[in-house]
């Protein structure tokens, strides 16, 4: 299986980008020969992923800071409503005096969220919430043991929280520390600077984030002060492929890189890692001022399994239910999915009526991965029942999804089209048989960003069905396509599917 970052003259090398899957807005320390990366997953639940990796190339999950943010309506996609493109974003991880912090903030429930642990691969984490929601916040702790958090977007402010960071320090002012963060990039941006991360290097505080000027790209901004109150001074870092927004991490060896990441259409927002050298006390980051394709890390074997993984659904007794890598797309009703009423499948019943597949609930969801990804399903539908839908989907706004439609007894495999922003049936063929394998294929080559649909009675000889899909990433929903498994009732409740696997390929 061969991946983008392996595809090198020198295979013992890395390349960018460092995962090519959606893992945005990352925040990254190190602590002694262990790196800890969170990045934003929206509405997804478990939330605010926290992923290790030994050698800043090759990662796995951990963990989440979260199983469920909020049980809002919105969370629960109930009443119509939905969280698509809110939940929480850009999170900020932090090391300090044996505990591990993680803040992000949330929109949908216009809250800013701290979680913390003394054991971050095993947790558990604590939770701490207050009003209002801060942007973009940067979690900071000093040398003197002061923390504080940096947010906003162009005009910067300034904060400090408590010793226990379950809120603000009583008394504690809102200082702007920067009026415009925006400037240095010139005055015609259409996205005014934010993404603040903050560091302290040899007595300095650096200050990362991202603007777009109006008609350029997305560009890394700097700002340097050697007191947290300024002065600052600022100057363009880094504008290169739309490589932006994150900060910098360093090496047990000395050596300096800055995490940042690309948007790279349909497959999401992809990490980069910049190499970063020093000059009269700034950053310099890239070589050249250009992002490389090539860096000096140990070779990247892919997202597989550490990033996105197959699954068989075959449990131990000591195994989780579902791995790590699995996300539900919002709340799921945890009393209708199983993994143990049927070994070695997962079943999905339907409990309530709907309309369209983005509303339903309990679609279990995996990361599409560049730069061709596919996933193949086999699915029981003995038990659906009238008006339902099951399969195997690729998740986004405009979504495509092969699957069976039952109708009065009949059941069909359909392959449905949401690229003109409404589903839209491209393809029906009769069904006569109780299980049918589905499969979904995904090629972001050079942005190519196309999706494919199969079915197979025997699991051997595929068929295309339908239409190509033309995958858009969109901003209402803010994330790269996902595979997704899902079962929902559009006439009546209590059927349900069962899926014997999930094998994920790349090619």
């Amino acid at each position: 299986m061969g991946f983008s970052c392996r595809l090198s003259a020198q295979p013992s090398s890395a390349r960018n980008p460092i995962i090519y899957a959606d893992v945005p807005d990352a925040s990254m320390i190190r602590v002694g020969g262990s790196y800890y990366m969170s990045s934003t997953t929206m509405h997804m639940v478990p939330g605010v992923p926290i992923m290790k990796s030994d050698d800043l190339v090759n990662w796995k999950l951990v963990g989440y800071a979260y199983d469920t943010l909020a049980n809002t309506d919105e969370f629960s996609l109930v009443d119509g409503k939905n969280a698509y493109g809110q939940g929480s974003w850009a999170s900020s991880i932090r090391y300090y005096n044996g505990t591990y912090y993680v803040s992000t903030f949330s929109q949908t429930t216009g809250k800013t969220y701290i979680f913390s642990t003394k054991d971050i691969e095993s947790g558990p984490w604590k939770r701490s919430a207050f009003s209002p929601s801060y942007h973009d916040n940067s979690l900071f702790f000093d040398d003197d043991g002061r923390v504080y958090m940096i947010y906003g977007g162009g005009t910067l402010r300034l904060l400090e929280l408590n010793d226990d960071l379950s809120g603000l320090k009583p008394g504690t002012t809102e200082r702007v520390i920067i009026e415009n963060a925006t400037a240095p990039s010139g005055p015609n941006v259409m996205l005014p600077a934010e993404g603040s991360q903050l560091f302290k290097v040899n007595g300095f505080y650096y200050l990362f984030n991202i603007s777009w000027p109006r008609g350029g790209m997305r560009t890394v901004i700097v700002h340097r002060a050697d007191k947290l109150t300024g002065p600052w001074e600022g100057r363009v870092a880094l504008q290169d492929k739309g490589v932006a927004q994150g900060g910098l991490i360093n090496t047990p060896e000395g050596d300096w890189y800055a995490y940042l990441f690309r948007d790279y259409g349909a497959v999401g927002r992809i990490p980069y890692l910049v190499p970063v050298t020093w000059a009269d006390g700034w950053p310099v980051l890239g070589k050249d001022g250009k992002v490389p394709d090539e860096l000096e890390l140990p070779a990247c074997s892919g997202p597989m399994p550490g990033i996105v993984a197959s699954d068989e659904f075959e449990r131990r007794n000591d195994d989780p239910a579902l791995p790590l890598v699995w996300q539900w797309n919002h709340n799921p009703v945890d009393s209708l999915w199983s993994i143990s009423e049927r070994s070695g499948y997962l079943r999905l019943r339907t409990g309530r009526l709907d309309t369209v597949f983005v509303q339903a609930r309990n679609t279990l969801t995996q990361r599409t991965f560049g730069p061709e990804s596919a996933a193949e399903t086999v699915i029981d539908i003995s038990q659906m029942k009238d008006g339902d839908v099951a399969g195997l989907a690729l998740l986004q706004h405009k979504f495509g999804f092969v699957g069976v439609v039952e109708a009065e007894g009949d059941r069909s495999i359909v392959m449905v089209s949401a690229e003109s922003g409404e589903p839209v049936e491209m393809a029906r063929v009769p069904l006569n048989q109780p299980m049918v394998y589905l499969r979904a294929e995904c090629d972001f080559t050079d942005r190519r960003d196309m999706g494919y649909f199969y079915y197979s009675l025997d699991g051997d000889r595929w068929t295309p069905i339908g239409t190509a899909l033309h995958m858009e990433y969109t901003l209402p929903h803010f994330m790269g396509y996902r595979f997704g498994l899902f079962n929902y009732a559009t006439k009546v409740v209590g059927g349900f599917v069962d899926f014997d696997y999930l094998r994920i390929s790349g090619k």
